[in-house]
């Protein structure tokens, strides 16, 4: 088992789950995090410090696509180890649905 992130996390980007991860397992993107699953320990720690629920268990039914892109993008963006402050908008895509077919970036973030 490894823990993924979800659509829920596009445009969103919290990142209190970067603060408590204890192996740095976490990538940015231009709009979302992803977990790298073969450096993830499944602690579960960052699970519930995503305010919108974005961080899933892979063993959750339905979750197979979004270890993939989980795997895909955790080997090309940056890594970040340290919580950077939520876009200024985040909240307005909090509960928005289908977000990943109008919002997803497969540009990088910044990283550390």
């Amino acid at each position: 088992m490894t823990y993924i992130v979800t659509e829920l996390c596009i445009k969103c980007k919290y990142m209190d789950c970067v603060e408590v991860c204890p192996v740095d397992c976490f990538y940015e993107g231009n709009n979302m995090l992803v977990i790298h699953p073969d450096e993830c320990i499944d602690c579960g720690v960052c699970e519930p410090e995503c305010p919108v629920e974005a961080i899933k268990p892979d063993t959750e039914p339905g979750l197979e696509r979004w270890l993939e892109i989980n795997r895909e993008y955790s080997e090309t963006w940056p890594n970040i180890t340290a919580k950077k402050p939520a876009p200024g908008d985040a909240d307005n895509f909090r509960d928005e649905k289908g977000k990943f077919e109008k919002y997803f970036s497969s540009e990088p973030g910044e990283g550390d």
